[in-house]
C-alpha cells in the first residue's frame, strides 16, 4: 500500500470515527432536523386550536418512511462511481430513521478517492418538502436545473482546495411530493493533486440521483 499525507478534511472523512461522528452532527443539527421541526409546528397548532373549531382533514402524505438508501443504488453503479467501495455502504445512524436515513460508500483505489452520500428525507407535507427544498437552492450558489427527476431537482459542483490538492464536489437535491433526495459525490486525486473534471462528478451525482428516486418512486404508497 502506498504512504502519502491526505488533507486534513479527506483525512478525516477516511477514519470510520471521525466519519460517523461529522454524520451524526449532520444529521442533527443540519437540514435533515427539518421534519422535527415540522413535527413540533404541527403539535403546537394543534394545541392551540379551539374545541369547538371545526377540524381540518389533514391531506394524506404520499410517503411516511424513507426507504433503506444502501439499496437504493445498484451494484454496478457503486462500482463505477467509488470504484474499490463495498457495494453494501454504510448506513449512518439517524435520529429517526422512518423520516431520514442516509448511506455513504466511500474507497481510495490507487491515489483515486471517491466519496458517495445517498439520503432520503420525509417530511410532514408537500409544502414543508417545497419550502425545504427552496432554502436549500438559496444556500447553493451556481449549479442548474435537472430535468424529469422528481417534481423538482437541481445540482451544483464547486471545487475547493486545500494544501494545493483539489476536491471537486457534487449535490443533487430532487423533491417528489413530502419527500426529498438528497446526493453528494466528490473525488479527488492524490498523485497529481487534481479533481476530478466537473462533467465526471455531475454526471454521477445524477445519475446516483436518478437511481435513489426511482426507489423513493417505487416505496410510495
Amino acid at each position: 500500500m502506498r504512504s502519502f499525507p491526505l488533507p486534513i478534511a479527506l483525512a478525516a472523512r477516511l477514519s470510520p470515527v471521525v466519519v460517523l461522528a461529522a454524520a451524526g452532527w449532520a444529521l442533527s443539527s443540519g437540514p435533515s432536523s427539518e421534519p422535527q421541526a415540522a413535527e413540533r409546528r404541527t403539535a403546537e397548532g394543534t394545541a392551540t386550536q379551539s374545541p369547538s373549531a371545526p377540524s381540518a382533514t389533514a391531506a394524506p402524505k404520499t410517503y411516511t418512511t424513507a426507504p433503506a438508501p444502501c439499496d437504493s443504488i445498484a451494484e454496478k453503479t457503486v462500482k463505477s462511481l467509488v470504484p474499490g467501495a463495498e457495494a453494501s455502504g454504510k448506513e449512518i445512524k439517524s435520529t429517526d430513521s422512518k423520516l431520514r436515513r442516509t448511506c455513504s460508500w466511500n474507497a481510495l483505489e490507487g491515489y483515486e478517492y471517491r466519496w458517495l452520500d445517498v439520503s432520503f428525507e420525509v417530511l410532514q407535507s408537500d409544502d414543508a418538502a417545497g419550502q425545504s427544498y427552496e432554502r436549500r437552492l438559496k444556500d447553493k450558489s451556481g449549479g442548474g436545473a435537472v430535468p424529469g427527476l422528481g417534481d423538482a431537482a437541481y445540482s451544483v459542483v464547486n471545487l475547493a482546495t486545500k494544501d494545493k490538492q483539489e476536491t471537486r464536489e457534487g449535490v443533487v437535491v430532487a423533491r417528489a411530493s413530502n419527500a426529498l433526495v438528497v446526493v453528494t459525490y466528490n473525488g479527488s486525486d492524490f498523485e497529481s493533486k487534481k479533481a476530478p473534471s466537473t462533467d465526471e462528478i455531475n454526471k454521477g451525482a445524477i445519475k446516483a440521483a436518478k437511481e435513489a428516486m426511482a426507489a423513493l418512486l417505487e416505496g410510495r404508497g
